[in-house]
C-alpha cells in the first residue's frame, strides 16, 4: 500500500515538472514565432547614411537591437514597434554609387531580416 502511495506521488511530481517546462518552452517559441518584420524601403541618403523603413507585422512588439552591412555590425539607435507599427532606422555608413550590400536587421528575440541592395549611381 504505501508504495504505491509512493509511486503515485513521484509520478504526479514527474508530470508536474514536465507540464511547467512545456508550458516555459512552448511560451518562448511562441513569441517568436509570432514576431514578424519586413524592410519595406532602403535609401542610400547623401550623407553617408542609409535609412530603413521597418514595419512590425507579427503579432508581438519587437525590438531592433542591431543591423549589420556586409556582415560589420553598425551601430544604431534601437527601435521598437509595436504590432502593426513602422519607423525609420538610420545607419551611418559610407557607402560608393552602384554597388550592391547586403543589409542584415535582428531583432532582440534574434529574428533575422536578411537581403541585398543596390546603391544608386
Amino acid at each position: 500500500m504505501l508504495s504505491s502511495l509512493l509511486l503515485t506521488v513521484i509520478a504526479v511530481a514527474g508530470m508536474s515538472i514536465a507540464v511547467g517546462a512545456t508550458y516555459v518552452i512552448t511560451d518562448g517559441l511562441h513569441d517568436n514565432m509570432g514576431e514578424r518584420l519586413i524592410v519595406e524601403d532602403v535609401w542610400f541618403n547623401s550623407k553617408n547614411q542609409v535609412s530603413l523603413y521597418v514595419r512590425n507585422v507579427g503579432k508581438v512588439p519587437i525590438e531592433i537591437s542591431s543591423v549589420y552591412v556586409n556582415r560589420t555590425r553598425q551601430s544604431i539607435t534601437t527601435l521598437e514597434l509595436e504590432q502593426g507599427e513602422h519607423g525609420w532606422l538610420n545607419v551611418k555608413y559610407k557607402w560608393k554609387a552602384d554597388s550592391a550590400y547586403e543589409i542584415k536587421v535582428v531583432t532582440e528575440r534574434g529574428t533575422i531580416v536578411v537581403d541585398y541592395y543596390m546603391a544608386p549611381i
